[in-house]
């Protein structure tokens, strides 16, 4: 089964909303338990260019935020249903989810 960590970051009012989305698409889930997943609290910057929709922040101006950084695991088979999710529910116009293939601790 190949295996990958998604990193999503998010504002922390949609934390909740993100792990009960997650839970829904049975991402987390590792061995016996379900709704595995770590978050913690990071700063994000960015800078909306011209045509840029933003939930936070104004044109040209950079802005400087709290955010959730929320690490989970998901199956391959899983990942697209995951992802689709995932933006579903996401404020961001352009939300940052990064897709880091594992290896399988049991496989080594």
């Amino acid at each position: 089964m190949e295996k990958y960590k998604l990193e999503i970051f998010i504002p922390k009012t949609h934390l909740k909303q993100l792990q009960t989305t997650l839970q829904k698409v049975d991402a987390g889930h590792i061995g016996n338990y379900d709704s595995c997943l770590s978050y913690s609290e990071v700063t994000g910057t960015w800078r909306p260019l011209d045509g840029a929709k933003p939930y936070i922040g104004k044109r040209d101006k950079i802005s400087k935020e709290p955010e959730m950084k929320v690490e989970v695991i998901c199956l391959k088979e899983k990942l697209n249903k995951t992802i689709s999710a995932i933006k579903e529910i996401h404020p961001y116009e352009e939300p940052v989810i990064n897709i880091i293939p594992l290896l399988d601790v049991n496989e080594i």
